[in-house]
């Protein structure tokens, strides 16, 4: 059994909250830090054991996040969270060292490489060998004082240079795993994944690094990311990203993608997981009220199925036709 299925004894899987980082970069207004503060308390607090909180970007590449340091100086903790800030460079590294050397640094880092080099000199400004050899640097900058988040953009396809080989993917989680990075996220950037890509390309990644824990992000710019999360379910993937109403996508100022190119709603996700049977560890008497609290934020409606029709009214029936399939 691989670490992907290691989950906490009162949920099946694991569920990361990518709202405040992912979820905010697309968007061009700034939201002030007392309300992002708010919310990220508000997640921990609904039962996610991981939430994306921000990222130690450039400000002048993505201004949402400049109050990187500030949020996570006011942020209160709850125990058993893991707290993620994303890093591109070791310049971010370094900055996310100090804040933990302050006492109130984040416990969890996100590592990014491209599969594509076109996309990767578009998001990071760097080859995919020059981004390599900075994720070594990161790596040895990190110390090991942080969880590290291995992750793999266009992993399935590249909205600029097309398909994607899996074997190019699977060396990639390999090599990801080799310096040390055992968490690695398997990034559908701009929704151009299937079932059946989706399914092949975890079953090999774990065939080949079976102590790795995998983990699933998937863009619904195409209205696959369900289908797609509950393939990777199949292929025995348990942790997952996802974002409340569907939020994000590129940054604001950086944009690699046309259309609708936010993650899967939260909302969308936890209710077809619940009523499949997979628990998910959320207060579900709370979670649509998160949502509307996430709407208020930014001011308008947002994309979640769920925050509009509401959890499914027959989640008790399926659960008693889960229990007479059993017996029968």
């Amino acid at each position: 059994m691989t670490n992907s299925t290691n989950t906490p004894s009162d949920r099946d899987v694991v569920l990361c909250e990518c709202f405040p980082r992912d979820g905010l970069q697309h968007e061009s207004e700034f939201m002030p830090t007392p309300k992002k503060v708010e919310l990220i308390s508000r997640l921990a607090d609904l039962g996610f054991e991981r939430v994306e909180a921000t990222s130690y970007s450039n400000p002048k590449v993505v201004p949402q996040f400049a109050d990187a340091s500030e949020l996570l100086r006011t942020l209160p903790r709850k125990a058993g969270v893991f707290y993620k800030a994303t890093c591109a460079n070791v310049r971010a590294v370094e900055r996310a060292l100090a804040d933990a050397d302050a006492g109130f640094g984040a416990n969890e880092i996100s590592l990014l490489v491209s599969a594509t080099d076109t996309h990767s000199k578009k998001n990071l400004a760097r080859t995919r060998e020059e981004q390599w050899r900075n994720i070594e640097e990161m790596i040895a900058a990190a110390q090991g004082r942080f969880r590290l988040i291995g992750t793999i953009s266009m992993a399935f396809g590249c909205s600029f240079e097309g398909w994607v080989e899996p074997a190019q993917v699977v060396a990639d989680s390999k090599r990801m795993f080799d310096l040390g990075v055992h968490h690695i996220t398997l990034a559908d950037t701009t929704g151009t994944a299937t079932p059946l890509t989706t399914r092949a390309l975890f079953q090999k990644t774990r065939d080949a690094i079976p102590d790795a824990t995998l983990i699933a992000h998937f863009h619904d710019a195409r209205g696959t990311g369900l289908a797609n999360y509950v393939a990777a379910y199949d292929a025995g993937v348990r942790y997952f990203d996802c974002a409340l109403g569907g939020v994000g996508g590129h940054p604001s100022k950086v944009k690699y993608g046309g259309g609708h190119t936010g993650n899967v709603a939260t909302e969308d996700l936890i209710d077809l997981f619940e009523n499949m049977g997979i628990r998910t560890g959320i207060d579900l008497d709370r979670l649509l009220e998160t949502v509307e609290a996430c709407e208020a934020a930014l001011g308008r409606e947002l994309d979640g199925r769920v925050g509009r029709s509401g959890l499914n009214p027959l989640r008790q029936a399926h659960a008693n036709a889960r229990l007479q399939s059993a017996g029968a």
